[in-house]
């Protein structure tokens, strides 16, 4: 059984959280929607993905840094926005946002963060901060203009979230679906069952409201999340939104959670300066591509016009590498973060955060690629659709 010390990947931060943390909150973060075929697509695309090992180059010297939106990154690597974070580790957006700081990395801050914007900037590093819209858009301004005054440097506008997807596990944890008192009893069942977890989160990571948005939420917000989101979420959001977005934001604007070209092309016209390629970590609509596959195509489309990232199944820095050389400037990861939070706080996303910075540097001395900026195609075996 591997030990917080002796985790070495991903999937073994993965496998602590699943012990450390209560059924609900695990089934969250780790499921996809309806049978999770781009859950598991978003990995296997990766993994299908041949690097082309080159020998005998002067790998002496590497540069993994980038510059993005003004903004200089050890690594081409972020933490994506999660919600609910502070369930899964004390006050865990803050802890996220120092060990990203630490670690010379972007964090970027979700609207439905159990800490709010303000609370993550005290850390002395202002996270990139990511909307979701909601109906009464007044307030929307309001959080915009919060945002502003904390010091966020990059607004993350995600689109792929009119409405929550159907995630099976959510029903099957009784985390959606209870109410009322057999919701109380499935929570208060489950927590006990983790002893440290009650400890650390329950007891000592309080308020459990959701930060940024307590203004708008008038039950707390984290007891039914979903039902929330689907009741105050708006669907009749479309480009022209942008408009009213740009005149209360001002600085750098990055539209996540695109897929397709035609998309990808909109939100150029519309004004973003950055794009996500993203399917939400495979928990909205089941059955589309893989962000990876989604990447070239897109990156043909507007990537010399737009900082293009990527989000979903990066679960090693190898993966971080093909993602670069297909057009990204940096990965953006969700799920190995909140793992690591769950597995062990802080330190243990900070070990994280090291570990895919050492298995980049693995992957570029071993394809022959000396700086981050120049990987290209070329470092992959070139199947039929690359």
């Amino acid at each position: 059984m591997t030990s917080l010390r002796r985790a070495a990947s991903v999937d073994d931060y993965r496998e602590l959280a699943r012990r450390r943390l209560p059924k609900i909150f695990f089934e969250y973060i780790d499921g996809g929607s309806y049978a999770e075929v781009t859950l598991k697509r978003n990995v296997e695309d990766f993994a299908n993905l041949v690097l082309r090992q080159r020998v005998m180059h002067d790998m002496s010297k590497l540069d993994t840094s980038i510059e993005t939106l003004g903004q200089r990154y050890r690594m081409p690597v972020g933490l994506s926005p999660v919600g609910m974070a502070g369930m899964y580790g004390r006050r865990g957006e803050v802890q996220a946002a120092r060990a990203a700081a630490s670690g010379g990395v972007p964090f970027c801050l979700s609207t439905m963060g159990i800490c709010g914007v303000e609370e993550v900037a005290r850390t002395g590093v202002p996270p990139w901060f990511q909307l979701y819209i909601l109906k009464d858009r007044g307030y929307m301004r309001e959080l915009l203009g919060r945002a502003k005054a904390a010091g966020s440097p990059v607004l993350v506008l995600t689109v792929d979230l009119p409405l929550p997807g159907a995630r099976y596990r959510d029903v099957r944890s009784g985390f959606r679906g209870l109410t009322g008192l057999r919701a109380f009893l499935n929570q208060a069942r489950d927590g006990l069952a983790h002893p440290r977890w009650l400890w650390d989160v329950w007891v000592n990571g309080r308020p459990h409201s959701l930060g940024s948005v307590t203004g708008a939420v008038q039950s707390g917000g984290a007891a039914d999340f979903l039902t929330w989101i689907a009741n105050n979420f708006d669907r009749s959001i479309t480009w022209a939104d942008l408009d009213w977005i740009r005149a209360a934001w001002d600085g750098p604007l990055v539209v996540k959670g695109v897929l397709d070209r035609e998309d990808a092309r909109d939100a150029l016209r519309a004004g973003a300066q950055g794009l996500v390629v993203s399917n939400h970590g495979g928990r909205q609509l089941d059955g589309v591509r893989s962000s990876i596959s989604a990447l070239p195509l897109i990156a043909d489309a507007v990537g010399g016009d737009l900082e293009l990232y990527l989000d979903g199944g990066v679960r090693s820095g190898l993966d971080v590498l093909k993602a670069c050389a297909l057009g990204a400037k940096a990965c953006f990861v969700g799920r190995a973060w909140a793992y690591a939070l769950g597995a062990g706080g802080q330190a243990a996303i900070a070990r994280m955060l090291e570990t895919l910075q050492a298995e980049l540097e693995v992957a570029m001395v071993l394809t022959g690629c000396r700086s981050i900026r120049d990987a290209g195609r070329d470092l992959l075996d070139q199947g039929p659709d690359l």
